[in-house]
């Protein structure tokens, strides 16, 4: 009887914690901002149908990056947490803490089981505040472990080059105008230094904006207001009136009286 291959559970885990870095690094990157009314998330997505973004909760915000029908999965799950939290205590008790700490447990299981393979995804759980000191933003890497950002994160791809480029040149007293055009610039440039233009049709843009009268804060950005922001970012000074202006149309259409997030 032959004797089997050992693997030190370092080098096994080591091997896992690669395999998943490298899925995901597959994947297009993204970024979330926070910037002077809430927090933006902004990503390079050709797709109208998948979405990288995507509500959680009234106050709750979801990006990922890698394979999308296990961050679908991972979605679906919190918002049915989210839902049965709010509905059996109370609104107030679904926060961006809890679901993150909920999302570690179930990435870090399966990261850790030796009967399946790691999940090939890194998550973003945004919370906008009555303030921008309330702004939680919280990271979950392959591995189910928590890191607890501010101001600027960006996953997937090539975020390391992405994040340093943020780190520089964010401020959280930015316009919504001015965090796209630097989060754009930020996902525009290649990993030899050099820059390509990124379409707005191909840019899929959703807000968290603390200053809707709305308990749910989240709000996809699409069409010819992007295009208007995108402008008035571009012009010099010009990005403040044109952001607060076109967050503030009317909006009920799109996305009131349906359920938490789009499943």
């Amino acid at each position: 009887m032959s004797t089997p291959f050992y693997v030190s559970p370092q080098q096994a885990m080591a091997d896992r914690a690669e395999y998943a870095r490298k899925g995901i690094a597959r994947g297009r990157s993204l970024v979330v901002l926070q910037y002077a009314d809430g927090i933006v998330f902004v990503g390079e997505n050709p797709s109208r149908a998948l979405h990288k973004f995507s509500e959680i909760y009234d106050r709750i915000g979801f990006a990922a990056a890698g394979k999308y029908n296990e961050y679908e999965n991972l979605r679906i799950g919190g918002v049915r947490y989210a839902d049965l939290r709010g509905y059996t205590y109370d609104r107030d008790d679904v926060t961006a803490r809890g679901l993150a700490n909920v999302y570690a447990q179930t990435l870090g299981t399966i990261f850790s089981s030796q009967a399946e393979k790691p999940y090939e995804v890194e998550l973003v759980v945004a919370e906008v505040g009555d303030t921008a000191d309330g702004d939680q933003i919280y990271r979950l890497p392959h591995d189910g472990s928590i890191v607890d950002e501010h101001g600027s994160v960006a996953v997937g791809g090539n975020a390391e080059q992405i994040s340093g480029y943020l780190d520089q040149r964010h401020r959280d007293d930015m316009t919504l105008a001015e965090a796209l055009k630097l989060a754009v610039q930020a996902l525009s440039r290649d990993t030899n230094g050099s820059e390509r233009e990124i379409p707005a049709e191909r840019l899929e843009v959703a807000v968290l904006d603390r200053t809707r009268p709305q308990k749910r804060k989240f709000k996809r950005i699409v069409g010819a207001q992007l295009s208007r922001l995108l402008d008035s970012g571009a012009g010099a000074g010009a990005g403040a009136g044109a952001g607060t202006e076109d967050l503030s149309l009317p909006d009920e259409d799109e996305d009131e009286g349906g359920g938490k997030a789009e499943e």
